[in-house]
């Protein structure tokens, strides 16, 4: 999506729209697997402010929602341990687009299909801006933790490699 097209409306936009919070669309040219660093690179923000939406699941195959940032991994071991599970793994593609309503490389923790619990990496809360997918490749919404804690209520964790 080209800086001068139309901002899409998106079931992410119409949740932040609908709880009345601030954000800010940031929209960039996708690359396919430029990843939270091409994001970053054209927006000229840090990356470690861009906020990746990771649908992963435990051991039961029940998904869960974790938030990272985009310069960093997920310790998927450390992660089970903190939520008192077996394991926890990411969700093969077809099941995180059909539990979230999105593409890959688009997924937006609001206005998601499916409820699952949230988590997000604890720095993420302490950031003065973070920028998240708003529901379609090439669309950040710029916010405050604040605005995660409101609309998700995530758990956070220390998961972060």
């Amino acid at each position: 999506m080209a800086k001068k097209d139309k901002i899409p409306a998106t079931p992410a936009l119409h949740a932040l729209k609908g709880a009345g919070v601030a954000f800010t669309p940031r929209p960039y040219d996708y690359v396919p697997h430029g990843g939270t660093g091409e994001a970053a690179s054209q927006l000229k923000v840090d990356e470690h402010q861009v906020i990746k939406t990771l649908v992963m699941q435990d051991e039961s195959g029940e998904p869960l929602l974790v938030l990272m940032h985009g310069d960093k991994e997920v310790s998927t071991k450390n992660l089970a341990r903190q939520l008192g599970r077996k394991s926890v793994e990411p969700c093969a593609e077809r099941d995180a687009q059909r539990y979230t309503g999105y593409q890959v490389g688009g997924i937006s923790p609001f206005g998601i299909r499916r409820k699952m619990p949230v988590f997000v990496e604890k720095g993420i809360l302490d950031l003065e801006r973070v920028y998240i997918n708003g529901g379609k490749r090439g669309l950040l919404v710029e916010i405050t933790p604040a605005v995660l804690l409101k609309m998700l209520n995530p758990t956070p964790v220390e998961a972060a490699l």
